[in-house]
């Protein structure tokens, strides 16, 4: 026994007789209910916003966001199972916006994200939907009755962007649910990692209903929004995010 642990233990012994005395096994137990915790809700979080291109275009559309937010867009690159490329800002707290552009590629008629993408441009653009990042997507896979999908996307230096994603149909059918997604790989290649930024995602304006995304998530719609601010109206016409507001250097700025 170490002189740490035998201090340790003489102590316990000596304030076993106090009201406050709290066993050592006690606090264990205790601060491993509390690492559980903070695992658990860290397996389902809010990861990024997907706007679609304008009919200008991916470099204009980007632009004029960018400018908006008083920031630099970084280029992403290409999705070649989807047929869509991105070009990346980078917010904070570990999430991003995502500005991106469908193909004139046979992928993109094949996978939904492409289709969904195509669908968003066609009809003038805008903001196509939010992505969750979960740890496990086998309970979505159960419950959605097929495999989640592969994605990829390679940096210029051979490193590549690795994930599984599942609920793009879902999407595309009802615009408010997020779709998810597990990363894998290097969480370093994190596209909110490109840099440090101080653009932070505040609030954003749904059209549909926290029960309706509740069911979806099989989880309190609360939990992998944190902090993130939700305003839910009911849709007149079609569901889906209407806007996202952001905290900038120069104050807040809706798109």
């Amino acid at each position: 026994m170490t002189p740490v642990e035998s201090t340790g233990l003489l102590a316990s012994f000596h304030d076993a007789h106090s009201e406050s005395y709290v066993h050592p096994t006690l606090v264990r137990l205790d601060l491993a209910e509390t690492l559980i915790t903070k695992c658990q809700d860290e397996a389902m979080r809010m990861d990024h916003v997907s706007y679609a291109c304008e009919r200008d275009g991916l470099l204009a559309t980007t632009e004029r966001i960018s400018a908006a937010l008083g920031v630099d867009a970084v280029r992403g690159g290409v999705h070649p199972r989807f047929g869509t490329r991105n070009m990346i800002i980078p917010l904070a707290d570990n999430k991003y916006l995502e500005v991106v552009e469908v193909l004139d590629h046979p992928a993109s008629d094949k996978a939904p994200f492409g289709q969904a993408v195509r669908a968003r441009s066609a009809a003038g653009g805008g903001w196509m939907g939010w992505c969750v990042a979960v740890d496990d997507l086998a309970p979505f896979e159960d419950r959605l009755g097929r495999s989640a999908v592969p994605g990829n996307r390679k940096f210029p230096d051979g490193r590549e962007l690795v994930w599984q994603q599942i609920g793009i149909l879902g999407l595309i059918a009802d615009p408010q649910v997020p779709y998810l997604l597990k990363w894998e790989g290097d969480p370093s290649l994190h596209p909110s990692r490109i840099y440090e930024s101080d653009v932070k995602m505040s609030s954003l304006t749904i059209a549909g209903s926290a029960e309706r995304v509740t069911e979806w998530l099989g989880e309190p719609v609360e939990k992998p929004l944190e902090d993130v601010a939700v305003q839910w109206m009911a849709p007149h016409g079609t569901p889906g995010i209407l806007a996202v507001t952001f905290e900038t250097a120069t104050g807040a700025v809706t798109i």
